[in-house]
């Protein structure tokens, strides 16, 4: 018994070092290098502060409206809903912001919803959407700001991050730093 127990405390003494206090000094001492202290990228904006890679809530029809939420932007709750496509809640929950999308922007159809506009990301906090959310949304803000459609689309396209080495994952939009700039284009 002795040549199996000692054996195995000493490793899990050597893991609870390993773990609980070189590894994490480790990835603290890489996020002092990085920038801003590994706190992400934070964006002061008419006195108030905010997170650029955390999804933040936009509803008011003038902004370009973010990815639904399955923790309701609350990055201390980040979680998916877990219910699957076949759900009725889920499909009541997504019908209900198709409804919704399509009330307060008439000049589309359903066919035209991209599926980040009504359905929540795994996290909940995805502060990305596609172009085409974007695009969807342009003759509602062109609307309501009295901006020209040509300069929405600009905007968009000036705010469009390429995949990763133009290989990986999809083109997409921050909401956040999109609907910044665009307060920022209305106030000229």
């Amino acid at each position: 018994m002795k040549k199996h127990i000692f054996p195995a405390i000493k490793l899990t003494f050597i893991l609870i070092v390993f773990f609980a206090v070189i590894y994490p000094f480790a990835v603290w001492a890489i996020a002092q290098v990085a920038p801003n202290e590994g706190k992400g990228e934070i964006i002061t904006f008419k006195g108030r502060t905010y997170y650029s890679n955390i999804g933040q809530a936009f509803t008011n029809d003038h902004y370009f409206w973010s990815r639904p939420s399955a923790a309701g932007y609350n990055a201390a709750g980040s979680a998916g809903s877990n219910k699957g496509p076949s759900n009725p809640s889920y499909l009541a929950e997504v019908k209900g912001r198709i409804d919704t999308f399509l009330v307060h922007n008439p000049a589309i159809t359903k066919a035209q919803i991209p599926a980040d506009l009504i359905t929540a990301s795994a996290s909940g906090l995805d502060p990305h959407f596609s172009v085409q959310a974007a695009q969807v949304q342009v003759k509602r803000i062109a609307k309501i700001r009295n901006i020209a459609e040509a300069d929405l689309m600009t905007l968009i396209h000036e705010h469009t991050e390429k995949p990763l080495i133009g290989l990986f994952g999809p083109a997409k939009i921050n909401v956040l730093k999109l609907n910044i700039a665009l307060d920022q284009l209305s106030a000229k």
